[in-house]
């Protein structure tokens, strides 16, 4: 596991969560600690290390 820090698209607010490096390709919806509005969030990893982050509001 990995604790990665990033900025909620909806609050601004910093935010953190827990990323399974053991799953190299992953995309799912969770809810801001501080607002509680959904962030999709898609995420890479190649040799366990974080390759890639996106963190996007579900409204378009």
């Amino acid at each position: 596991m990995l604790e990665h820090h990033f900025t909620c698209p909806y609050c601004w607010e910093t935010i953190s969560m827990l990323l399974d490096n053991s799953i190299s390709n992953q995309s799912y919806i969770e809810d801001c600690e501080v607002c509680c509005n959904p962030i999709q969030v898609s995420l890479q990893f190649a040799n366990s290390e974080l390759s890639g982050f996106q963190a996007h509001s579900i409204e378009q």
